[in-house]
Formats: structure tokens, sequence, C-alpha cells
């Protein structure tokens, strides 16, 4: 039974706090890095491989986060990349770590990425290139400087979504990460957390604060979005 205990620490939600931010802006870099190149491969790509590739990429949407976080903890296990934790950190597991929580965390947003990106490489289509092609631009140059801004407001919405999403995840950070304060504790879980003790004073305002960052998120992208796309 719930109980009504009112011990409202800040201290603790800031923490929470800055962990969850960190997490998520170092997930969505990492998600960016790894899924532009990998959404400009699927939508240059007519073969089977692209229809494999691709249903991998996605499966983190359908699955429940309990089913992925719970393979991502045996593949970060002392009988996984515990090995390789081991010689990089001293500890034989990269689960219940900061570094596994952005593994997982970048698995999670990396199809966020991939499919909003490589719809926008999609709807713009290789003629712009090939106009490039024609002026003599290098392929590379070509890409950063034509096809990237183009399908920049694809490529913003992916990383705000996954941003967003990533501050918001909880069956698979607590699967990974546990509930470890100051190192896995992020504000999904210390809601969680707030709730079961009856904490309501702080779980008022960590919902709140998450609501709210919802909201601003949301309007950030329309107005990002109707802005780049009335771009001449």
């Amino acid at each position: 039974m719930m109980g009504t205990n009112t011990l409202f620490d800040p201290n603790s939600i800031f923490t929470a706090l800055r962990l969850s931010v960190t997490l998520a802006c170092v997930t969505t870099v990492m998600a960016l890095g790894i899924g532009v190149p990998l959404a400009w491969w699927l939508a240059n790509r007519r073969n089977w491989w692209r229809d494999v590739c691709s249903s991998i990429i996605t499966l983190p949407l359908v699955l429940p986060p309990t089913v992925l976080g719970f393979y991502l903890l045996l593949a970060l296990g002392p009988s996984g990349l515990g090995a390789l934790a081991a010689h990089i950190t001293g500890r034989s597991t990269f689960a219940f770590s900061f570094a596994g929580l952005t593994v997982g965390s970048v698995i999670a947003a990396l199809p966020y990425i991939v499919q909003s990106t490589q719809a926008a490489f999609e709807t713009t289509g290789r003629k712009p290139l090939e106009i490039a092609y024609t002026l003599r631009t290098p392929p590379f140059r070509a890409f950063l400087s034509v096809a990237l801004p183009l399908a920049a407001p694809g490529i913003i919405a992916g990383a705000v979504i996954a941003f967003a999403h990533t501050i918001g995840e909880f069956g698979l950070v607590l699967m990974i990460g546990g509930d470890i304060p100051g190192q896995t504790r992020l504000l999904s879980i210390m809601l969680f957390d707030n709730v079961e003790t009856g904490d309501w004073a702080s779980a008022h305002a960590i919902a709140g604060g998450m609501v709210a960052f919802a909201f601003v998120t949301i309007l950030i992208l329309r107005l990002t979005q109707k802005r780049l796309t009335a771009r001449p």
C-alpha cells in the first residue's frame, strides 16, 4: 500500500536530471553518427540486404523494451562483452553502468534517426547530387554540401525524437542499468521509485517536468520543421 511520504530532495532530482540529459546527448550524437550513413546507404540500395538491414534496425520499435533489455543484459554481461569491459573499466560487465546504458540507448534510438533521415534522402532524390556531379563536385563534398542540407528537416526530426525518447525511456534502462544513485538512476527510474515509496512531492515534480519537456520538444520539432521546409 502506498504511503504519503513527501521527502522532496532537489539534489537527487538534479543528479537524475543531469544523468538523463547527459545520456540523451551522448546517445543522440552517437546515433546520428551511425544512423545518417546507414540511412544514406538504405536510401540508395535496392537489394535484399537493404530489407534485412532495415528490419533489424527497426526491431527496437516493435520489441517490448524488457525483451530488448534482457538480450542486451546478456550481451553486455560477463559472458558477452564483459571480457572487453574488464580490460577497459576493470569491471566484469558493461551492464549496470553508464556505458551499458549508452549502448542500449543508442540501439533503441537508432530507428528514429534512420527512418526519418532515410525518408528525407529518398524524398530529395539523387537529382541534386547529379547536378553537383556535373559541376565536378567530389562525391563526398556533394554529400556534405547538397544531400545533408536538403535532408536536414528529417535529420533534425529524428535527432529530436531520439533525444526525447532517451529522456523518457524506462523499461530498457531499468533492465540494463538498474537503479544505482548517481550512476544509472535516471529521471524515469526515480519517478518510479518515488511512486513506489509514496513520495508524491518528488513524483509530481519529476512527472510535471517531463510533461513540460515533452511539450516543448514537440513544439520545437514542429517549428523547426516548418522553418526548414519553408526555405527556398
